[in-house]
């Protein structure tokens, strides 16, 4: 056992976790189940002990190939919610037994242009939880202490970790719609971001229509409030002021922006589409409609989504999974077998 003082809790040298190796297509997929050191938080970090963690799409795109690994073996995961039980040097402040959130985004440089004006997810420099750094899928993970979010003690903490990127990135692209207030929103893809996003819009008054081909997604997106749920490549039944693409599927793109009203934006949500075949001008982009793409989150639109979150009640749809079946969760995702979130709960 390692100790790090006397009002500390003592932490195992090693644990189990999951690492990314080769990618490769699931189900048999890259993942392997391996004992690692538990890691040594640096100067600005915690060590936390994780009690669930969600299981993201990014995840299988760095899983599947998609998504280019960073380094040559890799932890993955980026929704954790633990407890905090040792210090790195400078961060005293966060207590010990306090529960935090560990998300997608661990470090900007905070000096560059982006930085300065408050949009610190385009920071050339920003590095990532799962991806840049080992992430959540094992017994304990090293995170720095800035980029942390306070959660709620009484919570459970498998509805609490799809709120860390699922919910933030959801509402991120909610806000670059620019949807009006009551405004008609379309939605394609209804999984884990989109379910927690439809909620949110609804509770602003805006009329959500659900586009996609999971016949249980949309059974999910009426009983949440939805006002249609049709297929995703189906019309919705009236014109749209926003919509949001959650599928990473870019034959979706040219579909959504032809639902578009006069002055409607099409939000693109997620970090990895295929192909967007070749738009028309006029039937997809005139009239003055627009495309955005999302790009991760800044810490002020987390810290706003989380209070949004406590005040929406938000029904957070989850399937769960122990630790030891993390593979099973990723080959479920890449078949479209998890309805809402998948989280593997590891205590």
């Amino acid at each position: 056992m390692r100790s790090y003082g006397a009002d500390v809790p003592q932490v195992p040298e090693t644990m189990s976790a999951w690492v990314v190796q080769d990618p490769g297509p699931m189900p048999t997929g890259p993942l392997a189940r391996v004992t690692l050191p538990v890691p040594e938080p640096g100067p600005g970090d915690v060590l936390v002990e994780v009690e669930a963690c969600g299981v993201c799409r990014t995840d299988l795109h760095l899983a599947e190939g998609d998504l280019a690994p960073r380094r040559p073996v890799t932890v993955p995961g980026h929704e954790v919610v633990g407890r905090v039980v040792a210090h790195g040097a400078g961060t005293d402040r966060v207590a010990i037994g306090s529960r935090v959130g560990v998300p997608w985004l661990r470090h900007t440089c905070g000096r560059c242009r982006f930085c300065r004006r408050g949009s610190e997810n385009l920071c050339p420099e920003s590095r990532y939880t799962g991806w840049d750094a080992d992430g959540g899928f094992a017994d304990y993970v090293a995170a720095p202490a800035a980029y942390l979010y306070a959660l709620p003690d009484d919570d459970d903490p498998e509805k609490l970790a799809p709120l860390l990127c699922a919910g933030i990135i959801g509402y991120r692209a909610l806000l670059r719609t620019d949807v009006p207030v009551g405004g008609r929103l379309g939605i394609y893809g209804f999984g884990a971001s989109a379910h927690i996003t439809a909620q949110v819009a609804i509770a602003r008054g805006a009329t959500v229509h659900v586009l996609t081909r999971s016949a249980a997604a949309r059974r999910l997106a009426l009983e949440l409030g939805a006002a249609s749920a049709g297929d995703a490549y189906d019309r919705p039944p009236e014109p749209l002021d926003a919509a949001i693409l959650f599928a990473p599927v870019g034959d979706l793109a040219p579909v959504a922006l032809e639902a578009l009203d006069r002055g409607g934006t099409l939000a693109i949500a997620g970090i990895h589409l295929t192909d967007v075949p070749t738009l028309d001008y006029q039937r997809h982009l005139f009239q003055e409609r627009t495309l955005r793409s999302v790009t991760a989150n800044t810490r002020d639109d987390g810290r706003a989504f989380l209070e949004v979150a406590v005040r929406t009640q938000l029904s957070i749809a989850t399937t769960t999974y122990g630790l030891d079946r993390a593979d099973q969760a990723l080959s479920d995702l890449s078949a479209d077998r998890v309805d809402g979130v998948a989280v593997l709960r590891v205590r």
